[in-house]
């Protein structure tokens, strides 16, 4: 029997979603399901402009972070840290053991570092790719555990 492979063009969200289907189904038998929960956060100003956001999904028993920005004109006064800490929070509250994510050398490892987050993974700088940096931070269990 042969198989062929091909190129997926525009297959919006059905065709993800048949993928994670197959993925998950094989996870929640090994008792792991994924039953992805998802996540976002907006910061606003005084005039209903927005000035950044976050979004992310609870997987596992982890909150994974995949987008975090900050309109420009607005980098440097706290709003990425106050979403980010908004997030934590959402993570804590639903007893998660922590959160993670990525970001390139060229954007905010000092900052997520200066938070609390460690380093726990990096794919190399290659033919004009920048490098990529994974982050976590776990937190404590509760007392009793």
């Amino acid at each position: 029997m042969g198989i062929e492979i091909t190129a997926v063009e525009d297959a919006g969200r059905a065709f993800h979603e048949t993928i994670e289907t197959l993925i998950d189904a094989t996870a929640a038998k090994l008792g792991f399901p994924f039953d992805p929960v998802p996540c976002q956060f907006k910061a606003v100003d005084d005039d209903g402009d927005l000035a950044g956001g976050l979004t992310a999904h609870v997987v596992q028993g982890w909150l994974f972070i995949k987008l975090l920005g900050v309109a420009e004109g607005r980098r440097g006064g706290g709003i990425g840290r106050k979403l980010l800490a908004r997030a934590e929070d959402f993570a804590r509250e639903r007893d998660l053991v922590g959160v993670y994510l990525d970001t390139f050398e060229f954007q905010a490892p000092r900052f997520y570092e200066g938070l609390g987050y460690r380093e726990c993974g990096r794919l190399p700088a290659h033919r004009g790719a920048p490098q990529r940096i994974w982050f976590a931070k776990t937190f404590d269990a509760p007392a009793g555990e």
